[in-house]
C-alpha cells in the first residue's frame, strides 16, 4: 500500500491551480502537484543531475504557475 503525506499550499494557489486544471485530465491540485513533481524527478534522474538553466527554467514554471514566490 502507497503511503502519503501532505503538502500545504496556501489557499489562493489552490484555487489558481483549480482554475488551471479545469478542462485539462488532471481532476485536482494533488493530481497536478504530482505529475509536476514525477516529471522533475525523472529528469534529474535521466540527466543525473540538473543543469543549472534546466533548475532555473523549472523553478520559472514553478513560480509561473503559484508555487514559488
Amino acid at each position: 500500500m502507497t503511503e502519503y503525506t501532505t503538502v500545504s499550499i496556501p489557499k489562493e494557489l489552490a484555487d489558481r491551480v483549480d482554475e488551471t486544471i479545469e478542462g485539462t485530465s488532471f481532476q485536482s491540485t494533488s493530481d497536478l502537484v504530482r505529475f509536476l513533481l514525477r516529471s522533475i524527478v525523472i529528469q534529474h534522474q535521466q540527466a543525473d543531475q540538473l543543469t543549472e538553466a534546466e533548475f532555473e527554467e523549472i523553478t520559472e514554471q514553478l513560480k509561473g504557475l503559484g508555487y514559488l514566490e
